[in-house]
C-alpha cells in the first residue's frame, strides 16, 4: 500500500504532537477521580424478573421516570454500548503505541464504566423494559460503528472534542429531567468523566490548530457541518431525538450555545491571524453555518413554545 502525501503529513503532525498527548494524559490522570459504578446503584430496590428465576415481569407502571427521561437514558446507554466500535475507531486513528496508545486504553476503560452503571441502574430500578433494551442493544451493536471521516486524525480529534462535550450536556440534563436524585447523582458523575475527556481532545486539537492551522480549520468546519451524535444509528433515533429535544434535554440551542460555541471560542477560531487559502475559506464557511444553525435553533425554540402554549390552553 502506498503512503500518500496526506498520510505522511498526518504522521508527521501526530509525531510532533506526541509531547502534547503525554502532557494532556498526565494532566488527565492527575484530575481524574476513581469511582465505582456499584456505589451509584440502589440495589435494595432490585427484585427478580420473570424467566428462569420466576420473578415479576416488567410493566410500564414500575418505572418512576418520565417518558422523556426514559428515552434519553435508553439512547445514552445504547450509545455507550457501542464502545468496542469506538475503541476500534480511535485506536485506528491514534495508534496503539506510546502516549497515544496509553490514552486510548485509559479512555476506553473509563467509558466502559458508564455503560455498566447505566444498565445496572435501569435494570434494578425497573426504569425501562429490560427485554426491549437487550434487543435494542443487540440490534445497535450488530449495526456497528464507522467514523464519518474515516481514519483522518484531524477530523477524528475535532469530532470527539465536540462529541464529548455534547455527551456531557446530554447526561447532565438527563439526570435533572429524571426527577430521581439517585439518577441525577449518577449522571453527574458520568458527565464529570466526559468533561475531562473533552478537555483532553480539545487541548490536543488546539495544539494541532497551532501547528497546522489551515488543514485543521478545514477539518473543524467539515466536522461541525456534518456532526451527528454517535448513537444516530440506534433504531428509532430520530423519534427519540425529537422527544429529547422537545423536553429540552438536548436540542439545537444547546448544541449551538453550550457545545459548539465554547469549543470554537477556546480555539480562538474567529480571531486567528494564521489562516490563509483554504483555511480562511473554511472559517468563512463555518461562520455562515453557525449563523444558519443559530437561526434554526431560534425557530425550533419558537415552535416548541407555541406547542407548549397550545397544550397548556387545552388543559
Amino acid at each position: 500500500m502506498s503512503v500518500t502525501s496526506v498520510d505522511k503529513a498526518q504522521i508527521h503532525l501526530m509525531l510532533d504532537l506526541e509531547p502534547v498527548v503525554e502532557k494532556e494524559l498526565n494532566r488527565h490522570l492527575e484530575m481524574a477521580k476513581e469511582w465505582f459504578p456499584h456505589q451509584y446503584v440502589p440495589w435494595s430496590e432490585g427484585r427478580d424478573f420473570d424467566g428462569p428465576l420466576g420473578g415479576e415481569e416488567w410493566s410500564l407502571e414500575q418505572s418512576k421516570l418520565s417518558p422523556e427521561a426514559r428515552e434519553s437514558l435508553i439512547v445514552n446507554l445504547l450509545t455507550e454500548d457501542n464502545l468496542p466500535g469506538y475503541h476500534r475507531a480511535i485506536a485506528t486513528v491514534f495508534g496503539r503505541d506510546g502516549a497515544w496508545g496509553t490514552w486510548v486504553n485509559r479512555w476506553t476503560a473509563e467509558e466502559n464504566r458508564h455503560g455498566i452503571v447505566l444498565r445496572d441502574y435501569l435494570t434494578v430500578t425497573r426504569a425501562v423494559d429490560p427485554v426491549a433494551l437487550e434487543r435494542a442493544r443487540m440490534s445497535h451493536m450488530e449495526e456497528g460503528y464507522e467514523a464519518a471521516h474515516g481514519d483522518s486524525f484531524l477530523h477524528g480529534a475535532a469530532y470527539v472534542s465536540f462529541q464529548e462535550l455534547a455527551t456531557r450536556v446530554s447526561h447532565r440534563n438527563t439526570g435533572r429531567a429524571s426527577g430521581d436524585p439517585v439518577c441525577e447523582q449518577m449522571m453527574t458523575r458520568i458527565a464529570a468523566d466526559e468533561n475531562l475527556h473533552m478537555i483532553f481532545y480539545r487541548n490536543l486539537l488546539g495544539a494541532a490548530l497551532d501547528a497546522s492551522p489551515n488543514e485543521t480549520m478545514r477539518a473543524i468546519t467539515e466536522v461541525v457541518k456534518d456532526f451527528q451524535m454517535p448513537g444516530h444509528g440506534i433504531d428509532g433515533f430520530l423519534r427519540k431525538s425529537v422527544v429529547i429535544a422537545n423536553a429540552g434535554i438536548y436540542d439545537l440551542r444547546l448544541h449551538h450555545d453550550d457545545v459548539l460555541v465554547p469549543v470554537l471560542r477556546k480555539w480562538n477560531v474567529f480571531d486567528r491571524t494564521d489562516l490563509s487559502g483554504d483555511g480562511e475559506k473554511a472559517r468563512e464557511e463555518l461562520g455562515e453555518f453557525m449563523e444558519q444553525l443559530d437561526a434554526a435553533a431560534t425557530r425550533f425554540e419558537t415552535r416548541r413554545e407555541e406547542r407548549r402554549a397550545r397544550r397548556a390552553a387545552r388543559r
